[in-house]
C-alpha cells in the first residue's frame, strides 16, 4: 500500500496475506511466544482454531487452541480459552499471534 493509506490498519498471513485481524484489536505488544515477539488480539477472522488442549505456557498452565490461516492453513499463533491462575484471565478469548507469523497492510 502506498504511504498514506486510508482506512483501519491490518494484520495479514504472511504467506497468502490473507486478512487475519486488524490493529484496533490489539490488547498487548508484549507477549512472546516460541520464536520471539509475539501480539495480543482480542479478536481475528479467517482463522481455523485446532483442537483444545492444556500446555504449560511461560505464565503458567493455560487451555489453548492454535490458530491457523484459513487459507493456506499456516500455523499463526494460539487463542486462550481458560487461564487457571485468576492474574491471567484476561486472557480468555483473546488470540496471540507471532510477529514472524504476520504482515502489516495499509499502513
Amino acid at each position: 500500500m502506498a504511504e498514506g493509506a486510508v482506512g483501519p490498519r491490518l494484520y495479514c498471513c504472511f504467506k497468502c496475506r490473507n486478512l487475519v485481524s486488524c490493529h484496533d484489536d490489539i490488547v498487548s505488544k508484549t507477549f512472546r511466544a516460541n520464536n520471539g515477539r509475539a501480539i495480543l488480539f482480542s479478536h481475528a477472522m479467517n482463522i481455523i482454531l485446532g483442537p483444545k488442549e492444556d500446555r504449560q505456557l511461560i505464565t503458567g498452565v493455560h487451555t489453548i487452541a492454535d490458530v491457523y490461516c484459513s487459507d493456506c492453513g499456516e500455523l499463526l499463533g494460539w487463542k486462550y480459552w481458560k487461564a487457571y491462575e485468576e492474574s491471567q484471565k484476561y486472557k480468555e478469548g483473546k488470540i496471540v499471534l507471532e510477529n514472524f507469523k504476520i504482515v502489516k497492510e495499509n499502513w
